[in-house]
């Protein structure tokens, strides 16, 4: 008999304190946000995948075809695809890959740039059903303004 008295009062108890820290939780100001209804504003320092700088004159990227960042990574992650018109001196950038399912974010190809003209991005709402949607064209991209296709 004394065994049942002691179980209910610990039952009572053990509640009763399940109760009070449920009723403080409840009270207090919300730390988290409703994803994918409210986001948060990222940091400037966040890191997210890499994208083609634009050229506030021409409307195109910066980059040069050196192939720097694509020699730097060391995921082999970039391919750039570049043409040398008929008369000119210059290559210009035809194609930009990234495979970002290889991407490590390390940075190296920011880093060998000569003309910045990689940054990161700061896009970290990426999700998709298969890899071939992270084989992401940076040109094409910079033309859409970086919006995820």
């Amino acid at each position: 008999m004394s065994g049942y008295f002691s179980d209910l009062y610990h039952g009572t108890k053990s509640l009763l304190v399940g109760l009070g820290v449920t009723f403080r939780e409840m009270v207090k100001p919300t730390v988290t946000v409703h994803y994918p209804r409210e986001t948060l504003t990222i940091t400037p320092n966040y890191r997210g995948h890499i994208e083609l700088v634009c050229d506030e004159k021409t409307g195109g990227s910066l980059c040069i075809t050196c192939g720097m960042c694509a020699r730097a990574c060391p995921s082999a992650c970039i391919s750039i695809q570049s043409e040398k018109p008929e008369g000119s001196k210059k290559k210009i950038l035809t194609g930009f890959v990234l495979d970002f399912t290889r991407c490590s974010l390390c940075g190296i190809c920011v880093e060998s740039c000569p003309t910045d003209a990689i940054a990161y991005s700061q896009e970290y709402n990426l999700a998709g059903f298969s890899r071939e949607e992270f084989h992401m064209d940076l040109l094409d991209r910079l033309g859409k303004g970086g919006s995820l296709t």
